[in-house]
């Protein structure tokens, strides 16, 4: 029986992204070749692999079975035939895409890109902002780099925890509450400000509050860090935004910060990649580089 392995690198992609053009796109061939491989993997292994349900892919039985191994045997190939050598980042030239927590983006990027020329002037990075319907992913190999507050759900994204930061209250000098002694029942007595990108009008701090039966009163919500003090900086409102990534807006707007009067968890900062980065030097290079800047942003005390 006469073998094409290549068969196994275009059966690793359909099974992960489940479309016929999305591996395509991976693998940087047109959908109708990528359909005639898929018919050359049917006829090879007896099996439709993907069948179409409506305007989707499923995959067969068999193919959820084989999905594990032949991912691992084409992570193998892969190791045994790269280069065992090290990046060098002055002959570096690519562009890396990082979507990041706006806060994140504001406090670590500008030192990152600092170290990153410093070292590789080839090097450019392409900063997203978070979108609610999540156009750009990083299981579709899109997205070099995630880094936010969320754990993610899927088992092929690595993640780690680079540092945490803690929730302060915003204000501006001239608000009531910006002197002297700020009871709970001051504080949700206040008009509030929430930060979330989907408009939410309650977070994590409503369901602390409201198991103490002492709900706020919150009067708009914004997407960004950003715009919410924006907003706090021209009227008599309440935000909590995390401490140390917000530093910058805080102090460019001359706002005033006090502690919350109650106890809320610490803030994790997860950085968030495929694993199929896990072995390419240049992402891991480009990975320490971006520890370093969001460890510093969120105070290497705190790391």
């Amino acid at each position: 029986m006469q073998l094409d392995l290549n068969l196994l690198v275009a059966l690793d992609a359909l099974l992960e992204e489940g479309s016929v053009t999305a591996a395509a796109n991976r693998l940087h061939v047109s959908p109708p070749a990528m359909s005639r491989t898929l018919g050359r993997i049917r006829k090879a292994t007896g099996d439709q692999i993907l069948v179409r349900v409506g305007r989707t892919m499923t995959p067969t039985p068999r193919a959820i079975t084989l999905r594990k191994s032949v991912h691992d045997l084409v992570q193998e190939a892969y190791r045994l035939l790269a280069p065992d050598t090290e990046v060098d980042p002055t002959s570096l030239t690519r562009t890396f895409t990082l979507k990041w927590h706006d806060a994140l983006a504001a406090a670590a990027g500008p030192a990152l890109l600092e170290s990153t020329q410093a070292e590789a002037p080839g090097v450019r990075l392409r900063f997203l902002a978070e979108a609610s319907n999540d156009i750009h992913d990083p299981r579709r190999g899109d997205i070099d780099l995630e880094a936010g507050a969320s754990t993610p759900s899927t088992p092929e994204l690595r993640h780690e925890i680079v540092g945490h930061d803690r929730l302060i209250l915003a204000m501006r000098p001239e608000h009531p509450l910006a002197t002297g002694e700020m009871t709970l029942s001051d504080y949700v007595g206040a008009e509030h400000v929430t930060v979330s990108r989907r408009g939410r009008l309650r977070d994590a701090i409503d369901d602390a509050l409201e198991a103490l039966g002492q709900p706020r009163h919150v009067v708009a919500a914004t997407p960004t860090n950003a715009s919410a003090l924006q907003f706090v900086s021209h009227q008599d409102l309440l935000a909590a935004v995390p401490e140390y990534v917000s530093r910058p807006h805080l102090n460019a707007l001359g706002l005033h910060t006090r502690r919350l009067p109650l106890a809320m968890p610490d803030i994790p900062v997860h950085l968030v990649w495929h694993r199929r980065y896990d072995n390419d030097p240049a992402h891991a290079w480009l990975r320490e580089h971006a520890r370093r800047a969001l460890r510093r942003a969120c105070g290497s005390s705190r790391s």
